[in-house]
């Protein structure tokens, strides 16, 4: 991205990109490629948003809020150079281990040999179904990965321009046998767990494949459009090898640290510590941010790397948006209901179950069934969260000695279906919140709660006013399909732009979503180059 003539159209162009979380980064390396003089302003002492590493107890360190890789584009880590910047991703040996507190454990294995011996003795019934099933998502996520880096057409105002996407688009989805078609668009409106009972015969594989559709999304797995979540989540890859998960080496404010130092490279400004409180508009046209201590950055382009609806409620005059506009993010969904917990152990945990130590290097799901999430969502909507709720274990510590002091380990705790909507009363909750949390985790692993050296919790209220997570929503926005592709954050804005002139966004509340991909930066940098 950046010719020659580009470089020389850009040259003396001033963009402030607000907010550097790893797609503001991602943005900013692209556009001072492309000769743009490129500042970079963030309210926190750290950079990287959500993808950080911090030391949360002396000698104890964890990524704070995500915690896992897949989703990051391969293309960003080579034009970027993030492995000579240092990163450095460990593959899961073990994808996933779902403990039971009556007999054996499930396992999903990161060697797909492996992976189909272990499930051949485990659910016999299904492996001929999960094999299928499996070939099918290898078929769709090429596709999709392909769609995660075209920006989608403006189905409000269709032009010649247009149709060239459009043709693209068909080209994609002519690879698809008409079976693949179905079940592309069984994923995008009906349930998860429709689809996996239908497949399916095991509680144990159903709820390990049907964890991945709740990740994020405050929804019973048997919620319509829950399957695009679960396709979300499977469509990555690390080291070339889709569906793999992984461990970023320090944890993944290393990828962040890594965007970071290519950026400087390129002679961008990072300035920490500077909250933005107002985007100042002129005659429908961005001029200029200025931040809470008063300070004022003219420029030209501005891109907004925060979540639409902060940035269209909180940090635009109201004056200065089409009422219509304002009244869409007001009710733009932001509901991960996701709760964060990291922890410190003076041991590793033993869970019921459990075959051998090996297998806690990958995730440990405590959801034994579908049946257990769809409860944990109904009793969250009920009494705020549930007395058993859904969550995920990793600890990063058994591949990587960096984070905690020898013989000690961290954990992060990634935890479903918190209702979002107490917001500040969280305040007041989240605590009692952690210790049932710590207390569900004690019925799979028996005095988990005896090894806890320290603690850090993250309610959602907590997740938003420390990193701008609206609603503690890790994707900037719900997946579903009235907020997806063209329709992501709104109708006529999926291309990036708003309707302010010289207003860009950038975050994981544009196409193609959430985690940590890099994807929504490279994009929209992208389209602010064809216009210089």
């Amino acid at each position: 991205m950046g010719t020659n003539g580009v470089k020389m159209r850009a040259m003396g162009k001033r963009v402030i990109i607000v907010g550097g979380g790893h797609n503001g980064l991602v943005c900013a390396c692209y556009l001072a490629g492309a000769g743009a003089e490129v500042t970079l302003l963030e309210q926190r002492q750290i950079l990287g948003g959500a993808a950080v590493t911090e030391e949360f107890h002396p000698g104890f360190r964890n990524s704070t809020a995500s915690y896992t890789v897949s989703l990051l584009h391969p293309r960003i880590i080579q034009e970027l150079r993030l492995v000579e910047h240092g990163l450095r991703i460990e593959p899961r040996q073990v994808n996933n281990f779902l403990p039971s507190i009556e007999g054996e454990g499930f396992i999903s294995h990161g060697d797909p040999d492996r992976a189909r011996s272990l499930l051949a003795e485990q659910c016999p019934q299904d492996i001929n179904a999960l094999t299928q099933y499996e070939l099918a998502l290898h078929r769709l996520a090429p596709v999709l990965r392909d769609l995660m880096l075209t920006t989608p057409p403006d189905l409000t105002t269709l032009s010649f321009s247009d149709i060239p996407r459009l043709f693209q688009l068909s080209r994609h989805y002519g690879r698809l046998t008409n079976e693949d078609r179905r079940l592309l668009l069984k994923l995008f409106t009906v349930s998860a767990g429709e689809i996996l009972d239908d497949l399916f015969v095991s509680p144990q594989l159903k709820a390990l494949l049907g964890f991945d559709a709740i990740v994020g999304h405050y929804a019973s797995p048997y919620t319509p459009g829950s399957g695009y979540v679960l396709l979300h989540h499977v469509i990555g890859g690390i080291n070339g090898k889709t569906g793999t998960w992984g461990h970023a080496r320090g944890g993944m404010g290393a990828i962040s640290d890594a965007i970071a130092a290519e950026a400087r490279s390129r002679g961008v400004t990072l300035v920490t510590e500077m909250p933005v409180e107002r985007i100042e508009v002129q005659d429908r046209k961005a001029r200029a941010v200025r931040t809470l201590n008063g300070d004022s950055f003219e420029a030209d382009i501005i891109v907004a790397g925060v979540n639409p609806k902060l940035l269209f409620c909180q940090l635009i005059d109201p004056a200065a948006i089409n009422p219509e506009t304002r009244l869409h993010f007001e009710h733009y969904k932001c509901q991960s209901g996701t709760f964060r917990l990291n922890v410190a152990l003076n041991q590793i945990p033993s869970f019921t179950g459990q075959p051998d130590p090996s297998v806690l290097t990958g995730g440990v799901i405590l959801a034994p069934s579908l049946d257990y999430m769809d409860l944990a969502y109904t009793d969250a909507r009920q009494s705020g969260y549930s007395a058993s709720p859904v969550v995920e274990m990793m600890i990063p510590s058994l591949v990587d000695d960096t984070l905690a002091p020898p013989g000690k380990h961290v954990a992060s705790l990634f935890c479903q279906h918190f209702d979002p909507s107490l917001a500040s009363e969280w305040t007041h909750r989240r605590d009692q919140a952690a210790d049932t949390i710590i207390d569900t985790v004690d019925q799979f692993a028996p005095g988990f709660s005896s090894t806890i050296i320290a603690r850090q919790v993250h309610s959602p209220w907590d997740l938003e006013q420390k990193f701008g997570l609206v609603g503690g929503d890790i994707f900037h926005g719900r997946l579903s399909l009235d907020q997806l592709f063209s329709a992501r954050p709104m109708l006529g804005m999926a291309q990036y732009r708003t309707e302010i002139d010289g207003l860009w966004m950038c975050s994981a509340g544009t196409h193609p979503g959430g985690g940590v991909s890099g994807v929504p930066g490279l994009n929209a940098a992208r389209e602010i180059i064809r216009t210089l």
